[in-house]
């Protein structure tokens, strides 16, 4: 299940992709709905993947450092969420071996993770912030 964090953190970067040019902390917080603290939070963390960047003072704000069409779902739920598999045997990133696991290669619960993780990654690496700004992303809902 997604975290409240990781759906703010998709929110946040929407806003900014519609809003271009520097945007205030407060406006993302007051039109995204989402609250304040927690937003500075997350927003902190995308500015350290360096996704968002910001500029101090009155007249600062935050502003997308990619292209809303090079930010996946994929980049944003590992940031947030970590692995997107669902077992650490089945991570690509985060592997781990199961330590009640005799035999990696034969074992059936690992292979079927592997390929939710597959499908589940095939989809979150196909739908940008650009796709959800454009409403793009509702073709398959």
């Amino acid at each position: 299940m997604l975290t409240q964090k990781a759906k703010y953190a998709i929110k946040a970067l929407i806003f900014l992709a519609q809003n271009k040019g520097l945007v205030k902390t407060k406006d993302i917080a007051e039109k995204a709905r989402i609250p304040k603290k927690f937003l500075e939070s997350i927003l902190l963390e995308l500015k350290s993947h360096k996704l968002v960047a910001s500029i101090q003072g009155a007249a600062g704000g935050y502003y997308l450092l990619e292209e809303p069409s090079g930010i996946t779902l994929a980049l944003i739920y590992r940031i947030f969420e970590g692995p997107i598999a669902l077992v650490p045997c089945a991570s690509m990133n985060f592997y781990q071996p199961c330590s009640d696991c005799e035999d990696e290669q034969s074992c059936q619960i690992r292979a079927a993770m592997i390929r939710v993780r597959e499908q589940t990654l095939k989809v979150l690496e196909s739908i940008t912030i650009q796709q959800m700004v454009d409403g793009e992303d509702k073709q398959q809902a």
